[in-house]
């Protein structure tokens, strides 16, 4: 899940293949599809792994920020995932710092420092 994760977070879906996801998880591609049914279904199982294990305080915001702006919009599963995954962040700092970290994240993107996340 990690390594999908950081592959849709790096890549975004679209910009991710099946042959991509194949490669750098090392799970063979009839075992991805038996598991999780499509590139879809991995796809949400590691937003939820993400949000579940990898997003806070610390974490990157870059995966959740590329899910709300691509997926969200057309995936209700996925909408609701970020839903999730911002109302965590919120318990966590509450509403204005979640706004200012994910800004931040999308300034810092959007002039090209990735800080290597």
């Amino acid at each position: 899940m990690v390594a999908a994760a950081a592959l849709f977070a790096g890549r975004s879906y679209d910009g991710t293949s099946v042959d991509d996801l194949v490669g750098q998880t090392g799970v063979h591609r009839g075992s991805l599809y038996k598991t999780f049914g499509s590139k879809r279904g991995l796809y949400l199982a590691a937003l939820r792994h993400y949000v579940d294990r990898e997003l806070g305080e610390q974490g990157d915001l870059r995966f959740l920020l590329l899910a709300a702006a691509e997926r969200a919009p057309v995936d209700s599963e996925v909408a609701a995932e970020v839903t999730r995954g911002i109302r965590l962040l919120d318990q966590g700092g509450g509403e204005q710092a979640t706004t200012m970290a994910l800004g931040l994240r999308i300034r810092e993107l959007a002039e090209g420092k990735d800080g290597g996340r």
